[in-house]
């Protein structure tokens, strides 16, 4: 016969189990990540903050900064290979990026959790990705965006605005009339 605890020490193995699983916490996921809750955050133009500079490595190997698009409306998505949202908002994210490429706004992506940038690669050749994406395995670059508008799911995307402030976020796969609409005000917000 099991004794009461044996049996204590069972049930409260089994609801941390359970917990780990599911609920708030990760959204009821599997894939080891958190994913997003769709909330859209704007900053008036009076209350952004300086946005970090990134500068590391692009999937090609060659040195990438945004302080090369200085001056221009920056969007800066954080993704994976592995992220099922990441996949749905590609195609939406591309479009944007097309379209508003005249308009002085640049896409960075900004890879992270993937240690083998070809995976990253054919995701990008499958999806026609054709903006730049750092390489971040360490999570550095993501961890600069704390100390103005901290993410905490994958994929999330930034707006900076073109004095270099962060005007907005998007914690969860976005659309591209989302986002066309929030690069919009940002450029109306900044002029």
């Amino acid at each position: 016969m099991i004794s009461l605890r044996a049996r204590s020490v069972a049930a409260i193995g089994a609801l941390a189990l359970l917990a780990a699983c599911g609920g708030v916490g990760n959204r009821g996921t599997t894939s080891g990540f958190v994913s997003g809750d769709g909330s859209i955050t704007r900053v008036d133009a009076a209350d952004r903050e300086k946005a970090p500079v990134l500068e590391g490595e692009g999937l090609d190997g060659k040195p990438l900064s945004t302080a090369d698009f200085a001056g221009k409306t920056i969007v800066v998505n954080l993704w994976g290979p592995w992220c099922a949202p990441c996949r749905a908002e590609a195609p939406a994210l591309e479009e944007v990026a097309s379209e508003y490429a005249s308009k002085d706004v640049q896409f960075v992506g900004m890879l992270t959790r993937t240690k083998d940038p070809a995976s990253a690669i054919a995701f990008n050749r499958k999806f026609g990705v054709s903006y730049p994406s750092f390489t971040d395995q360490g999570g550095k670059l993501e961890l600069a965006f704390n100390d103005s508008l901290p993410t905490t799911a994958i994929p999330t995307t930034w707006i900076i605005d073109a004095e270099g402030r962060v005007a907005a976020r998007v914690i969860d796969k976005v659309s591209a009339s989302t986002l066309a609409n929030l690069i919009d005000d940002v450029q109306k917000s900044t002029a």
